[in-house]
C-alpha cells in the first residue's frame, strides 16, 4: 500500500503536493498539456495561490466531451470503470488504476476513523457495490483497511437489512439518511425492537445532515427522534475520489488537506470569506489515471476556517446548500431544492417528488408533487411551506405507486427527488 502524509500535514506540504500534481497533469495528461499551451501557463512559474487561480477552470462538460483527453496512463493499466450518478445529465466515464484504488482506500480509511469506526466494529453497508458505484466499493476498501467486519448487504429490502442486523450484529450502517425512515417503519410494522439493536452509529450519504447555520437539519432531528443513533453526514463525488466527513462534534466536514485542494469561490471565481457560501472547486492530490485540476463540482457549499474543538486543524466544508445550476428563482425569491427538501422534513413528508419548468413567460415555476396516502391536505401543506419558505408552491397529489416510480427510477442509484425540466 502507497504511504501518505496525514491529513494534518502544513500547508506549505500541501503546497507540494499540489505543485507535484501541476507537474504530473502538465507531462501526462493530454488535456492539460493542451489548456496550459492554450493560455501559456507554465506551472514553473505558479508559486502562489492568486497563481494558481490563473488555471481555467474544468467543468462537468468538458470531462464529458473530452473524457479520454484527461486519461494520464495508459488504458490497459486501468483496473476500474465507474461513472458518475448522472444527476444533472448523462453519467460521466471514470477510470482508476491501481494507485488511484490504494488512494481511494486510504481515503474511506481516513473517513470512517473521523467517524470514529474501528477495526473492532463490524459495518453493514447498505449501499450498492455494483451499478458502477465507486462508492460503495469505496466503503468496502476502507473498511478492508481498517479490518473492521463487513456486512454487505446492498440497498433496499429492509427485511433483509433487519435480518442481518440481528443476525451479525453491526455497530454502523452506512446508508442513505431518509432509508433511516423505512428501516424503522418496517421495524415498527414487524414489531421488531429496533431501538435495542446493534446498531449505534449510521455513516449517511447522499443527503445533508446540517442546515446552513451549522444546525441539526430537520432530517436529522426526525430521524434522531425516533431512533437514537449518532449520524455522521459524508460528503463525496466520483470525480473527487475523496470523502469530507463529520466528526463527532457535528459541525462540518473535515477535509483531507493530503487528498485534495479545495476552493470555495463566488460567482466572480474570488474565493468567498469564512462562514460565507460558494461552489466547491476541487484539485484531487496524488491522482494518476485522470487528474483533475480546479473541477468545479457545482455544489454550493459554505466555507469554515476555524479549527474543529475535536483537535483537528484542516478546514470544513458546510453541508452542500444546493448544486449552482439548480438554483430556482420564484418570484424574486433565490431558494435551492434542498430548502424545499427541508421543510418538508419538517413536516414530517418524504413522499414527494419536486419538479421544476418554465411557465409561459420562461420563469421557473416549481410544482411539489405528493403522494394521496399524505395526510396532509395540500392546502394545509401550501400554507405550512409559506411560512417557512415566504413563496406559494403550486401542489399536485399523484398516486403513491407513481410517486415511487419518479422518485426511485430504475436507472438511478439514489432517490431522485428534484426533476428540473427547465430549458437551458
Amino acid at each position: 500500500m502507497k504511504d501518505f502524509l496525514s491529513p494534518e500535514l502544513s500547508n506549505q506540504q500541501q503546497w507540494q503536493l499540489v505543485k507535484q500534481h501541476l507537474e504530473y497533469a502538465s507531462r501526462k495528461s493530454p488535456f492539460y498539456q493542451r489548456l496550459f499551451k492554450a493560455n501559456d501557463i507554465q506551472v514553473s512559474t505558479i508559486k502562489t495561490e492568486a497563481d494558481f487561480r490563473r488555471i481555467p477552470i474544468t467543468t462537468k462538460e468538458h470531462l464529458q466531451q473530452q473524457n479520454l483527453d484527461f486519461l494520464a496512463v495508459d488504458y490497459n493499466e486501468i483496473i476500474d470503470h465507474v461513472t458518475t450518478s448522472g444527476t444533472l445529465g448523462n453519467p460521466v466515464n471514470f477510470m482508476l488504476n491501481e494507485a488511484d484504488l490504494q488512494r481511494l482506500t486510504y481515503n474511506e480509511y481516513e473517513s470512517f476513523t473521523i467517524a470514529g469506526v474501528t477495526k473492532n466494529d463490524v459495518v453493514q453497508i447498505t449501499t450498492t457495490l455494483d451499478r458502477r458505484f465507486m462508492a460503495g466499493m469505496a466503503y468496502y476498501l476502507g473498511l478492508r483497511k481498517l479490518g473492521a467486519g463487513i456486512v454487505r448487504t446492498g440497498s433496499g429490502l429492509p427485511g433483509l437489512q433487519w435480518d442481518s442486523i440481528q443476525r451479525f450484529k453491526p455497530k454502523y450502517l452506512v446508508t442513505v439518511p431518509s432509508f433511516l425512515l423505512k428501516l424503522i417503519d418496517f421495524a415498527q410494522q414487524n414489531a421488531i425492537d429496533y431501538r435495542s439493536s446493534s446498531v449505534k452509529g449510521v455513516i449517511c450519504i447522499g443527503e445533508s445532515l446540517l442546515n446552513e447555520k451549522l444546525e441539526d437539519s430537520a432530517l436529522r432531528k426526525r430521524i434522531k427522534d425516533l431512533w437514537d443513533v449518532e449520524l455522521f453526514s459524508t460528503y463525496a463525488s466520483t470525480e473527487m475520489a475523496t470523502a469530507f466527513t463529520e466528526c463527532e462534534l457535528h459541525k462540518g466536514n473535515h477535509i483531507l488537506p493530503n487528498l485534495i485542494y479545495t476552493e470555495i469561490l463566488d460567482e466572480n471565481g474570488n474565493p468567498v470569506e469564512n462562514g460565507e457560501a460558494g461552489e466547491l472547486v476541487v484539485t484531487p492530490l496524488q491522482v494518476e489515471s485522470m487528474p483533475l485540476i480546479r473541477y468545479a463540482t457545482g455544489d454550493m457549499v459554505m466555507r469554515i476556517e476555524e479549527n474543529c474543538i475535536c483537535g483537528r486543524t484542516s478546514g470544513r466544508i458546510g453541508s452542500v446548500l444546493g448544486r449552482k445550476k439548480q438554483m430556482l428563482k420564484i418570484k424574486g425569491t433565490s431558494l435551492y431544492p434542498q430548502h424545499i427538501q427541508e421543510a418538508m422534513n419538517t413536516l414530517g413528508i418524504s413522499d414527494y417528488i419536486i419538479e421544476a419548468k418554465n411557465d409561459e413567460f420562461g420563469n421557473d415555476l416549481v410544482i411539489l408533487k405528493i403522494s394521496e396516502e399524505v395526510k396532509l391536505s395540500p392546502l394545509e401543506i401550501q400554507l405550512k411551506l409559506r411560512d417557512q419558505l415566504q413563496i406559494k408552491l403550486e401542489i399536485q397529489q399523484l398516486s403513491a405507486s407513481i410517486v415511487l416510480q419518479k422518485k426511485f427510477p430504475k436507472e438511478s442509484r439514489k432517490p431522485v427527488i428534484f426533476h428540473d425540466l427547465r430549458s437551458i
